[in-house]
């Protein structure tokens, strides 16, 4: 498909999603109303109390953050763009991420920057390996593929987006790093070569729909969550350091991860620009690794020993919210069950 036929993933903004709860239900009523009703109904919109009540993993509490973080991309159709800045709506976001914040800090081992990417390094035999990927891999039929691949696009149509606020938070060889990263995500200057570009080609040979925010409705909690987080600690500076980790877990772990991916691609006959995106990050991931690690991370651990802190807890939150969402795809899939809200037509 050339450039010109292409319709770009996020031409138009998606509509606000079914909401899955209280939370949920306030946020989007508060959307839809408009920012000169949030003013005079504030009240109706989220607190710390009602936040403190809810599951912090959960579908109510991960869609409304979803919600109102979309604002900062994309936006929904509807939504007038001044509610990004709303001051309710920053009070709201604010009352909702900390629970979820907590809870991934109380969760974590809280291990050294060394030990935390020792501990996502490690690859297991050739055979033994485990989770989505490697299912998907060895054994994965067709339909499951398609979830999977419904599933990440919740991210992947906007792939680096969240990473690049961490760019005006950085200096010196930190920033010079992540840039250098950054470019090759979003094409090296070719808008064909834009990862997210990349990963609606491999939709569209998969027979899915592309355009953004599609399969929202159909994403269970474990998925919005690992994109939930990109945006959290992306949108706070105080949390840069946990930003640099996090991709350093992204970058570090895609590289087999893809290659397990691409097989998959292969095994199930999912088609040329399918196999491309994974082959693309099998390659360009492993060389971002050493980047991200040693260029943008090992500066910043260098110049403040809280933000070393701070990058392994970015570290050890992903790979915690990843595992939480394989397990909860195997189980699904082990059992012959969708794990879509929404099955797939």
């Amino acid at each position: 498909m050339t450039t010109t036929d292409y319709r770009e993933a996020r031409s138009a903004s998606p509509p606000l999603p079914e909401p899955r709860g209280p939370l949920s239900s306030a946020v989007a009523a508060a959307l839809a109303e408009g920012p000169s009703a949030l003013a005079e109904e504030h009240g109706t919109l989220p607190g710390p109390l009602e936040a403190s009540r809810a599951d912090p993993y959960g579908d109510d509490l991960q869609l409304a953050l979803h919600l109102l973080y979309e604002l900062h991309y994309q936006g929904f159709e509807g939504v007038a763009e001044s509610a990004e800045w709303d001051p309710e709506i920053i009070r709201a976001r604010n009352a909702l991420e900390q629970p979820f914040l907590s809870a991934l800090r109380d969760a974590v081992p809280g291990r050294g920057l060394d030990d935390a990417f020792r501990a996502i390094l490690r690859e297991p035999p050739p055979g033994e390996e485990e989770g989505a990927g490697a299912f998907l891999a060895r054994e994965g039929e067709l339909w499951q593929v398609r979830e999977y691949v419904a599933l990440r696009s919740v991210y992947h149509l906007k792939e680096a987006d969240p990473h690049a606020w961490a760019i005006p938070r950085l200096y010196g060889r930190a920033k010079a790093a992540m840039v250098a990263v950054e470019f090759d995500e979003f094409g090296a200057g070719r808008a064909e070569d834009v990862h997210a570009r990349l990963f609606a080609d491999l939709m569209d040979d998969l027979g899915l729909d592309h355009a953004y925010g599609r399969y929202v409705d159909a994403a269970p909690a474990e998925a919005l969550a690992t994109v939930n987080l990109m945006s959290l600690l992306g949108l706070h500076r105080s949390l840069r350091g946990a930003l640099a980790g996090h991709f350093a877990h992204v970058e570090t772990t895609s590289s087999p991860g893809s290659r397990r991916l691409a097989a998959a691609m292969r095994r199930v006959g999912a088609g040329a620009a399918a196999q491309r995106f994974y082959d693309e990050h099998v390659e360009a991931d492993a060389v971002h690794e050493q980047v991200v690690r040693y260029e943008v991370v090992g500066p910043l651990a260098a110049s403040d020993p809280r933000l070393a802190a701070d990058a392994a807890f970015g570290v050890e939150a992903t790979d915690l919210l990843e595992a939480r969402l394989g397990a909860f795809l195997l189980a699904r899939w082990r059992a012959g069950r969708s794990a879509l809200r929404v099955p797939l037509r």
